[in-house]
């Protein structure tokens, strides 16, 4: 199994106007995108090996 590095750096441009927006927009895109991979990497995962991690196929697309 793989496993993901999810640390990711803090994005901080300032604490108001535009700075803060894009930084928060940019937080907003990384967390999207780890969790699309990471419902990607489940997909592809047979349906024991969910079982093995107490996942059921359709839990994944609640994550």
């Amino acid at each position: 199994m793989a496993a993901f590095d999810t640390s990711r750096p803090t994005y901080v441009a300032g604490s108001t106007g535009f700075g803060a927006f894009f930084a928060s927009l940019i937080a907003a895109f990384a967390t999207w995108n780890d969790r699309r991979r990471t419902r990607i990497a489940l997909n592809r995962l047979s349906d024991h090996e969910l079982e093995d991690i107490g996942l059921m196929r359709g839990d994944i697309n609640s994550l």
